[in-house]
């Protein structure tokens, strides 16, 4: 397990791959594997889900999960006990990270740093090419191929399988909402596989962007986007929570934070809000967030054969998305031959924001210097990331999470 700590440092560290979830991830998988005290008390049930806090209740030590935990105006802690009603607790005992890992269990952290995702997320691009919101939409290929392929395997269940499929968004906070709701006892592993895979983006697309596209088709180049007022930024923020609220409530937390976040951006009268959510908020949660999934990764839970199976099919589900964006681009070429669209963009369709939009720059570069491609990729790469988390939202709502 240690080798796999070495590794993850190194590719935070040398490689400066998502070195600001990565080196947290790797910092905390070294605590879970080191005989520490105050740091995790969690125990394991038997059904691989860990169960952390314990309440002294009169006396006798008995497990409760944390959200029905109340405290009262005058400070006293009460248990709500799923049978006797509310019962007095005399003391809680718990590491450091019992608690701040509820952040994840109570689904805290990840709508957060949708919060700080969507401050920093400029949506114009989209707005003034709506069409690419289509390639944002065929990027969740990987996602169901993945899905229907894990589940048919008979080595996953269906929650299970939904929550590795996830990784194929390159969407690490979703993926933790998923697996957290679906599959708790896989959040390490497929925490670890999404960051990992986000942080290869520039290594594992060009490859699959240059195999299905001509040299013609790299050196096509797009007209100027039309600028977008700011009141059609506010409108199209309300009105895209609404719309995928009403067809996928599950996917309320991720979508509303989302939108709140580029909202508070683009109003122009919250500065000191927008400032916050784009750095002390994302930062400091970034940091527990990593951190709590490490502490996950304990030898006995992260070291078997689901793990490596957890891997190759997000790889799969990576490549695949990334390979249904470009097609797809290719396929609206043949409808739309007056306006083309650069079919390297369509890589971009995947949430790795905006990550994904600059390798799509830089390969659009290499065949032609002049060719700017990063604005228009923006577009698909933005829809993406509402694609995960409206697909996030669906597995979610079938399949009985949470």
């Amino acid at each position: 397990m240690w080798g796999v700590i070495v590794v993850l440092f190194y590719l935070g560290v040398a490689k400066q791959f998502e070195p600001l979830l990565l080196v947290p991830i790797a910092f905390g998988a070294l605590l879970a594997n080191l005989p520490t005290e105050g740091v995790l008390t969690a125990e394991m049930r038997p059904d691989g889900v860990y169960e952390t806090a314990t309440f002294k209740i009169d006396g006798k030590l008995e497990h409760y999960t944390a959200p029905t935990v109340e405290v009262a105006p005058d400070g006293t802690v009460t248990q709500t006990a799923p049978a006797s009603g509310t019962v007095k607790v005399e003391r809680v005992e718990g590491g450091l990270y019992d608690f701040i890992s509820q952040g994840i269990k109570l689904e805290l952290f990840p709508p957060i740093i949708f919060l700080g995702v969507g401050a920093m997320t400029d949506f114009g691009p989209l707005i003034a090419m709506p069409r690419t919101l289509l390639l944002g939409a065929a990027a969740q290929l990987g996602l169901f191929l993945t899905f229907m392929s894990a589940t048919l395997s008979g080595l996953f269940t269906s929650k299970e399988a939904a929550s590795i499929a996830i990784i194929g968004g390159a969407d690490g906070p979703t993926s933790i909402f998923v697996s957290n709701k679906l599959a708790p006892h896989l959040l390490g592993a497929i925490a670890v596989a999404a960051y990992t895979y986000m942080s290869l983006v520039p290594l594992i697309q060009p490859p699959i962007m240059r195999l299905l596209t001509t040299q013609k088709e790299r050196r096509i180049r797009m007209k100027s986007l039309r600028k977008v007022s700011k009141l059609e930024k506010l409108i199209f923020a309300v009105v895209v929570m609404i719309v995928c609220i009403l067809l996928v409530p599950a996917a309320s937390p991720l979508i509303g934070m989302l939108m709140l976040g580029n909202f508070l951006r683009e109003c122009g009268v919250t500065e000191r809000l927008v400032k916050s959510a784009q750095n002390e908020i994302i930062n400091v949660v970034t940091i527990f967030l990593g951190t709590s999934v490490g502490l996950t990764m304990s030898g006995e839970s992260f070291l078997s054969g689901q793990t490596i199976g957890i891997i190759l099919l997000g790889v799969v589900a990576f490549c695949f998305s990334t390979a249904g964006g470009v097609i797809v681009a290719k396929l609206m070429n043949l409808v739309s031959r007056k306006t083309p669209i650069n079919p390297l963009i369509g890589s971009a369709g995947v949430s790795a924001v905006p990550m994904a939009a600059r390798v799509s720059q830089v390969e659009g570069q290499k065949y032609d210097p002049q060719n700017h491609l990063l604005m228009h990729a923006m577009g698909p790469n933005v829809a993406g990331v509402i694609g995960t988390a409206v697909a996030a939202g669906y597995f979610i709502s079938t399949l009985g999470g949470g």
